[in-house]
């Protein structure tokens, strides 16, 4: 059986028109990008980087546009209070790209200040959208997608929705992570970690039993996988790690 294999590098843009020939040469095939405001001000905040940096952002974006990728997405944390009033903005972003815009439910980890009034789950994101540009046509999406994806008129690009903490799609879903230490994560939500390091870094076992422990370990850990999250106040309190020690 041939095996398809894409890669896909998930980045914040703001080096991303210096390195993108040397990862296209790599044989990069798709980007996903995190920008959640196109407000200057408000994305140095967010970002805590200087307020011209979203130029670089920017200019990142329109080049992957460009370069022939296979498919772009622009990741959105949707923030009830700080950049909900963006929501359009973004939809008008991709109106003349070839980009996917996918608005993501706020969700609890830790250090990132949730709180619930921060929140505004998609079903009221899909309103504000179709208020201003008219019903959204439902895309066909794999069985395995953590996004409702949609068209709309008049725009090359689409929007979808991640909707985490309203309609979660953990039924579906086949992620796994590895953290920058090594621990294996198949929930993004979930406390439990199971260490792929130790046993990479044991150079007293065999190459033939590392490969098997490590198969035993990973399906191990996915077979622990759960149909469905707890709800907001279980994630609030399984959640040990920030997003930015988990990974995108």
């Amino acid at each position: 059986a041939v095996v398809s294999t894409q890669s896909t590098g998930t980045t914040n843009g703001v080096t991303l028109s210096r390195h993108l020939p040397a990862l296209l040469s790599a044989g990069l095939d798709n980007v996903n990008i995190s920008l959640d405001s196109l407000v200057p001000a408000k994305f140095s905040f967010i970002s805590r980087r200087p307020v011209g940096t979203l130029s670089k952002v920017l200019r990142g974006i329109d080049d992957t546009v460009v370069s022939g990728l296979k498919s772009i997405k622009l990741n959105v944390v949707v923030m009830k209070g700080f950049n909900d009033d963006e929501i359009c903005d973004f939809v008008d972003f991709v109106r003349d790209r070839p980009i996917s815009v996918r608005l993501l439910e706020f969700m609890p980890f830790s250090g990132n200040a949730w709180e619930s009034p921060k929140f505004l789950p998609f079903d009221l994101q899909k309103r504000v959208i179709e208020e201003r540009f008219g019903p959204l046509t439902r895309l066909i999406d794999c069985s395995s997608s953590t996004s409702m994806n949609y068209s709309l008129p008049g725009h090359t690009g689409t929007v979808g929705f991640i909707s985490s903490m309203s309609r979660n799609f953990c039924g579906g879903c086949n992620r796994l992570r590895l953290t920058h230490d090594g621990m294996l994560k198949v929930c993004l939500f979930g406390k439990d970690e199971v260490s792929l390091r130790d046993i990479l870094r044991d150079s007293n076992l065999p190459e033939e039993k590392r490969t098997e422990m490590l198969h035993a370990v990973i399906a191990g850990a996915v077979k622990k996988k759960k149909f469905s999250h707890g709800g907001v106040e279980s994630i609030k309190e399984q959640m040990k790690r920030p997003m930015i020690l988990i990974g995108g």
